[in-house]
């Protein structure tokens, strides 16, 4: 696959990532956070505005790798 296709499906799928991401963080703190308090609020934020990058860092990683259509030919 060439990397403009990856590019491509990597977008997409990068905004899909995204914003079930951000579902599932915020009907996560609409259950945990009305009860507690600033700490645990402040760390709830704090993780959650980080955790997101992990599985994002594997996609933009595949995204950037040439696929076989991108090498060159042998000499």
């Amino acid at each position: 696959m060439s990397m403009r296709w990856k590019k491509l499906i990597g977008v997409f799928a990068l905004l899909l990532i995204i914003f079930v991401y951000a579902l599932l963080v915020t009907s996560l703190a609409v259950r945990i956070l009305p009860t507690a308090g600033p700490v645990v609020e402040f760390l709830f934020y704090a993780v959650a505005g980080i955790a997101w990058v992990v599985p994002v860092r594997y996609l933009i990683v595949w995204m950037q790798t040439p696929g076989r259509a991108d090498q060159p030919p042998p000499a």
